[in-house]
């Protein structure tokens, strides 16, 4: 009973680290009496709050590449990711969270797929997938962008794909395929999938 007692002791707060926990009883230790008859001791429950994402969509201006060079403002509608943290986040900002590629060659498509959350940590997944268009000699920008309206957090971007050899490419981190991130991803949730 007591090494029980003490392993929950111990792991409580290392899986609680990430939460904002509200004590909603105290512990209490089993009472032993001298003849060796004991009472039912209290483990101490908790209430756990984590944050609370609401996933629409909101309308941006936004440049549009429609040739190779000459950019385009045009509306559309952009993912728009509403995240409540506990409290002690801090106030939440509207900022963009964006990939972008230099393609040369042949024409592709990049998405952002899934952003994933843990503590105020986020990775933002995306693929880049060759199409067959040819774009003769030239190259051209691609982009993918999510709206998000949070406290500050750290962001990682991570793009799955054979990455262009363009030196603008080079502001990501090219994986060869999700398999190579499952470790990284380990203890984060899903918030957003497109």
């Amino acid at each position: 009973m007591r090494k029980t007692f003490l392993s929950l002791v111990v792991a409580t707060p290392i899986l609680l680290g990430s939460c904002k926990v509200d004590q909603k009883k105290e512990a209490e230790l089993p009472e032993v009496d001298v003849d060796i008859e004991t009472a039912a001791g209290q483990l101490p429950s908790y209430d756990v709050d984590w944050a609370d994402v609401n996933v629409g969509t909101t309308t941006k201006t936004m440049e549009i590449p429609k040739v190779v060079v000459v950019m385009e403002e045009e509306e559309v509608e952009v993912p728009y990711l509403d995240v409540d943290m506990p409290e002690d986040y801090g106030e939440k900002t509207e900022r963009t969270l964006r990939v972008e590629a230099e393609i040369a060659d042949t024409t592709h498509n990049l998405d952002i797929e899934k952003i994933y959350a843990n503590e105020d940590n986020l990775i933002v997944v995306s693929s880049l997938e060759k199409g067959e268009q040819s774009l003769g000699n030239k190259t051209m920008r691609i982009s993918d962008q999510v709206t998000l309206n949070a406290p500050d957090l750290n962001v990682k971007y991570y793009i799955i794909g054979e990455r262009p050899e363009q030196v603008f490419n080079s502001s990501y981190t090219y994986v060869k395929d999700m398999e190579t991130l499952k470790n990284k991803l380990e203890g984060y949730q899903v918030i957003y999938e497109s």
